[in-house]
């Protein structure tokens, strides 16, 4: 009796602990080891697992709407550009500190403002923060020395330039409130730049709440099949790594050609014109008088060629220098979708757990479906953001080829030029 006692309470026991992890189980899914992975710190584990809860304002809504290509992100009503120019030196703490402003004109206000880059860089950490499964672009880096040299100031400004096309050009990242803050309050009401700041600091639609705001498609026809957006994500996360290695590539080979151009092709043409001047200082020794065109004729060579060198040392400027501009804030966006995809990714691996615990009758059905449905709508979002970058990719880089063979084009036809003059001086010899 004692032992049969002893077995009845064992048995006992265990059957709490498999109600137990029963219970759990028809609860939750199984949370991720790692707490510090994108999934979990971004809010979407605790978004598909049901725990967000807070207001949308219609404001605060984000639509992804069926397009021609799929999911796509709702176009901005009231699209517009801004513009960056006018970088000057100023001071402040009577003249302890300088520092650098950009003067911003966007074309929906008129109203120019001016920023700092440390206003740029607040903007950026807010935004990176608040939107987990868009990618906001990088700012040109920082750089503690040499800030204020005109060529760093310059290099700078194009990169900035860059960058706020992408975010005017983002139906989401165009009007979001901390970004249009940044726009329009004016650069003198110190005020109500702190009020706007704090208000951003204090935005409770960021983690898994971020997550509720996003309105997708509902009825017929407008379920996603898991298998597809699986293949859809893993065929764009091929994409994007073989991108990012070409453009690597593409930009040292860019790097390595602007240097070699900068001084060495400038050098050879110009050792080339120095060396027909030589020859024509040596014919002015004979002092005949016939030859004194000819000898003129070989010495504007010798400069065509010196002009030659520094139209190949200019040039860098002019074409690769702006394909290299837009390659860095390409790559920063291929830094930003490994993250994007792993947010993805981690929903979908909820689903498919779920669903196996349907099948084990650890879950219940409606449980599992709220989780699938709340995947769909990170899964809405992943494949908007990815039609949002081909979209602009192509864009982006059909101009600037474009740009870059007329580019091209011009140098050819200067150094065709000034062939052209050197030969005619020997028409009268």
């Amino acid at each position: 009796r004692p032992l049969q006692s002893n077995t009845h309470f064992e048995l006992s026991q265990r059957n709490k602990q498999e109600l137990s992890t029963w219970q759990d189980s028809s609860a939750t899914v199984s949370r991720n080891l790692n707490r510090f992975s994108t999934f979990v710190k971004s809010g979407g584990e605790a978004f598909v697992l049901g725990e967000a809860s807070g207001f949308v304002k219609d404001g605060d809504k984000l639509c992804v709407v069926l397009g021609p290509r799929g999911p796509e992100w709702q176009e901005n009503p009231y699209p517009f550009q801004c513009s960056i120019e006018d970088p000057t030196k100023q001071t402040k703490f009577k003249g302890m500190k300088s520092y650098i402003a950009y003067k911003l004109v966007p074309s929906h206000t008129g109203q120019q403002v001016h920023r700092r880059y440390k206003h740029f860089d607040w903007l950026y950490g807010r935004l990176a923060e608040k939107f987990p499964v868009i990618s906001v672009p990088h700012l040109p880096e920082k750089q503690a020395t040499g800030r204020f040299e005109e060529d760093f100031i310059s290099k700078r400004r194009k990169g900035l330039a860059w960058w706020m096309d992408h975010m005017c050009s983002h139906p989401v990242l165009a009007q979001c409130d901390a970004f249009q803050h940044f726009l329009t309050c004016p650069s003198t009401d110190e005020k109500a730049w702190k009020q706007g700041k704090r208000k951003a600091e204090k935005d409770e639609m960021v983690g898994a709440n971020f997550f509720l705001t996003i309105s997708v498609p509902t009825g017929p026809g407008a379920g996603l099949d898991l298998q597809e957006v699986e293949s859809q994500v893993d065929g764009f996360k091929a994409f994007t790594k073989k991108m990012d290695e070409s453009a690597l590539q593409l930009n040292h080979t860019a790097n390595e050609f602007a240097r070699k151009q900068v001084t060495g092709f400038k050098k050879e043409y110009q050792k080339v014109g120095h060396s027909f001047k030589c020859l024509s200082q040596a014919f002015e020794l004979d002092q005949q008088a016939f030859s004194a065109g000819l000898n003129q004729a070989i010495a504007f060579t010798g400069e065509a060629y010196d002009a030659i060198g520094d139209l190949f040392a200019d040039q860098p400027r002019q074409d690769l220098d702006p394909v290299m501009d837009l390659l860095a804030l390409y790559q920063g966006h291929l830094a930003n979708f490994p993250d994007i995809i792993h947010v993805q990714k981690g929903a979908l691996t909820k689903v498919k757990e779920s669903k196996r615990h349907v099948e084990e009758g650890k879950m219940e059905l409606q449980k599992a479906e709220g989780i699938q449905e709340r995947c769909n709508i990170i899964s809405f979002a992943t494949l908007a953001e990815i039609n949002h970058f081909h979209k602009i990719r192509v864009r982006d880089f059909k101009s600037q080829m474009q740009h870059f063979l007329q580019q091209q084009i011009l140098f050819f036809q200067k150094v065709t030029q000034k062939l052209e003059e050197a030969l005619h001086k020997y028409d009268s010899v």
